[in-house]
């Protein structure tokens, strides 16, 4: 049976940029099958190949960050370089970069020259704090972008410093709000035949998660601060301890769903009971309310409580490690762990496509390539029509 054709088959991009925000921008169109060349300096790679954990010498984040990716090497500080970018825009429908802002523009490379090559050029530009404003000048890591979008001063305990997430949120939430630019802009372009810039900042993609933060202090004059593992004035929604010491979450804040947990919990009158009947009062009487759940929970196994819960409809679960998750039969059974064949690891394990279409699925086809330039020729040779001794006296030149 032949294989479906992917969703963004036909879509070519060009990915320039270092590291997590425009990278993963380029992992989520070429999952879906848009063709995405990964440009990085000859003799300088992607710091990203040696980011994380590492097998014998090989970083374990660039084969997903860089799956289904072309490779290639390309000096962008140089004219010859520049020429030849220009070259591939001619044939590209997308360029992705993350530099900051003005780099672009320093090696004669702005979306207005670009676009005069390829008008119907739809350029991601992805940063700290955009193309425009006071501190677009700024250099801005997902660090910088998730404090001053406010998400830092939400996380973590009242009684401690504002805390990190444990992975990089501010680059992937920007990298989501750029690719959701992007493909609007490919199906714009369906009806104008015109490219454009897409401008996507990281502290505007974390402030657009920040739900009705600004309103609750402009209106209500509450600025909202790090509470922990609840959520201000919606309970029951925490986690608990259990019996064999680990922790389940519950989540039973609306009233229906409440008055299963107690069900659960054999305790029905608390359904009934003023103190916990209403969202409001279950707010106000939040500790009261966690400290009986969790003496129910201190009284069973996570698993038992777990099955209770699941029986009577209530949200709860384990709070997964890598092990659980592979443990956990709906992963595989919704294929979000996959193995990919890497060229000197084997089997490699990778997370699997999100989300998931009915028709036209995305695909992983292979690791991020391992080698630098994997496909020079491919690239240079077949697409741009280059001769090999053209492509060697370039090498030479440290071009490519």
């Amino acid at each position: 049976m032949a294989e479906h054709t992917l969703p963004l088959e036909g879509l070519r991009v060009i990915e320039l940029g270092t590291l997590l925000a425009g990278p993963f921008s380029g992992r989520l169109l070429a999952d879906f099958g848009a063709e995405v060349i990964k440009v990085e300096p000859p003799g300088k790679a992607d710091p990203m190949r040696n980011w994380g954990k590492s097998k014998d010498g090989i970083g374990l984040w660039w084969p997903i960050q860089s799956r289904n990716k072309k490779s290639v090497t390309l000096n962008l500080r140089e004219e010859k370089g520049q020429n030849l970018l220009k070259e591939l825009v001619k044939q590209a429908d997308i360029v992705i970069e993350n530099f900051r802002p003005g780099t672009m523009e320093k090696w004669n490379l702005s979306y207005e020259e670009l676009s005069e090559i390829n008008p119907k050029l739809i350029m991601v530009r992805t940063s700290g704090f955009g193309q425009t404003g006071p501190y677009k000048d700024r250099a801005g890591f997902g660090s910088v972008g998730e404090a001053m979008g406010g998400l830092r001063n939400v996380t973590g305990f009242k009684d401690r410093p504002p805390s990190r997430i444990g992975v990089s949120v501010g680059d992937t939430l920007t990298a989501l709000f750029a690719t959701i630019g992007c493909l609007v802009a490919v199906h714009e372009r369906t009806k104008s035949g015109k490219g454009q810039v897409v401008d996507t900042a990281l502290y505007e993609s974390v402030f657009s998660i920040m739900e009705s933060l600004i309103p609750d202090y402009l209106l209500a004059g509450y600025i909202r601060e790090r509470m922990g593992n609840i959520l201000p004035g919606v309970a029951p929604s925490n986690i608990y301890f259990t019996l064999d010491k680990t922790y389940i979450v519950i989540g039973a804040n609306a009233d229906g769903v409440f008055k299963r947990l107690c069900e659960a919990m054999g305790q029905p009158e608390l359904g009934e009971d003023p103190r916990f009947s209403t969202h409001h009062a279950r707010g106000e009487n939040m500790k009261l309310l966690d400290s009986l759940i969790e003496e129910w929970t201190k009284s069973l196994n996570a698993q038992d409580a777990l099955k209770i819960l699941e029986d009577k409809g209530v949200p709860s679960g384990l709070i997964y490690t890598a092990k659980e998750i592979l443990e956990d039969p709906h992963y595989k059974e919704r294929e979000m762990i996959i193995n990919v064949e890497h060229p000197e690891l084997g089997e490699f394990p990778m997370p699997g496509v999100v989300p998931k279409l009915s028709r036209t699925p995305g695909k992983v086809k292979e690791a991020g390539a391992e080698r630098m330039g994997k496909h020079n020729e491919e690239i240079y040779i077949q697409l741009l029509g280059l001769k090999e001794e053209q492509l060697k006296e370039l090498e030479n030149e440290n071009i490519v």
